[in-house]
């Protein structure tokens, strides 16, 4: 089913917000306000970390459940003093260097007024954190430690297609995830799929770990993670789909889940051309897939690929010394958030509940592997 105006708005709002690591409340306010409209239909519980979970109130017991996850924070600045019109800001993120150079800044205080400031010094040795001091454009008495600071970026909008906004990456995947669970909800053969939505995950999956290890997900679960991948025009373009994440720099993921999403999707794609979607192991940066798989649960990734990867514009010229390089909003293709959309779906009723999806891996071993005697004969004469 195409795009809402009401899903596309969706999309365009909830990555405006402003969220860093630890710093997520903008965000959880959103989701809590989009949960009680569906109150009757969704439970939303939170851990001691922050971590929320959205399941149905009539999900089965006694199965396996589906979790969809994304994580709630993205880059951005957290102002620890001011003084006068002086700040002194850490980053919490990954972003190279060359950007934070006379960078302005949006700082936004706890009235959701916007501030507008300069990047005058940069500690980038600093521990954990690189530190950052900026000034303030004019005075702001406002301001204060704790308050979140983000690149001074063009209002978000969709043109061409396109995405255009401050926070794709994870924004963008957690309201996916919206979407399709809202389609979702009616659905009796969907009950047993969930929402988890983790904190901090750009400073070492912290929400994520946290989640794993205090039993916050149940141990018998499968875990669909969403991310926002960089792009690589010549294997992993905007536009050609939503692609199904094999692994990452650190690892492959969970091969008999990742496989069967991709039984699935192949066969969505046989009887409808226009769905599309990649499988791709996409090794720029690593996922929240590789945490959970770490701790024992079966995990795998979707992910939409992502232009001006954490905000940064012309990344190999910045990992190359050159100069002028600068910020600008993080894109998506709004075909290929549509296609995840269709993903989550099409996982949600595909993956059965009580599926031994380890069956369905070994038949199509032995598949493979009756193809390959037979070949074999083949090229004997029939022996």
């Amino acid at each position: 089913m195409p795009l809402t105006a009401q899903e596309r708005s969706l999309a365009l709002t909830l990555t405006s917000i402003p969220t860093a690591a630890g710093l997520e409340d903008r965000v959880v306010a959103f989701i809590e306000g989009w949960c009680f409209v569906r109150s009757a239909h969704l439970d939303l519980r939170r851990d001691d970390g922050g971590n929320l979970m959205i399941t149905h109130r009539k999900a089965p017991r006694g199965v396996r459940p589906l979790l969809v996850t994304a994580h709630l924070d993205h880059p951005a600045f957290v102002v620890r003093s001011v003084t006068g019109r002086e700040l002194d800001l850490e980053f919490r993120g990954g972003v190279h260097d060359p950007y934070f150079k006379g960078a302005r800044l949006q700082v936004i205080d706890a009235q959701d007024r916007v501030h507008a400031a300069r990047i005058t010094a940069l500690d980038a040795k600093a521990k954990p954190f690189k530190r950052v001091k900026a000034r303030l454009t004019t005075p702001a008495p406002a301001v204060r430690a704790g308050d979140i600071a983000r690149w001074d970026l063009p209002k978000p909008a969709i043109r061409r297609g396109l995405l255009h906004t401050h926070a794709c990456d994870d924004l963008a995947a957690v309201a996916a995830a919206l979407v399709a669970f809202d389609r979702l909800i009616t659905r009796p053969a969907a009950r047993h799929v969930g929402l988890l939505f983790t904190r901090a995950e750009e400073v070492g999956f912290v929400g994520a770990i946290h989640a794993a290890r205090n039993g916050f997900v149940p141990r018998r679960a499968r875990l669909i993670c969403l991310e926002n991948s960089r792009s690589f025009p010549h294997d992993s373009p905007i536009g050609a789909g939503a692609i199904l994440r094999v692994g990452d720099r650190l690892s492959v993921f969970s091969p008999d889940l990742t496989n069967a999403l991709g039984e699935l999707f192949t066969a969505a794609r046989s009887k409808d051309p226009s769905f599309q979607f990649q499988r791709k192991l996409m090794p720029g940066g690593a996922c929240e897939a590789t945490a959970f798989a770490t701790h024992g649960l079966e995990s795998t990734c979707l992910c939409l690929p992502l232009g001006n990867y954490h905000n940064m514009k012309d990344i190999e010229a910045a990992l190359a010394g050159k100069r002028g390089v600068r910020v600008g909003p993080e894109f998506v293709s709004m075909a290929d958030f549509e296609s995840l959309v269709r993903m989550i779906e099409i996982a949600a009723t595909g993956l059965k509940p009580s599926a031994d999806w380890r069956r369905g891996s070994m038949k199509l071993m032995n598949r493979l592997h009756g193809a390959h005697r037979r070949l074999l004969r083949s090229r004997r004469g029939g022996r």
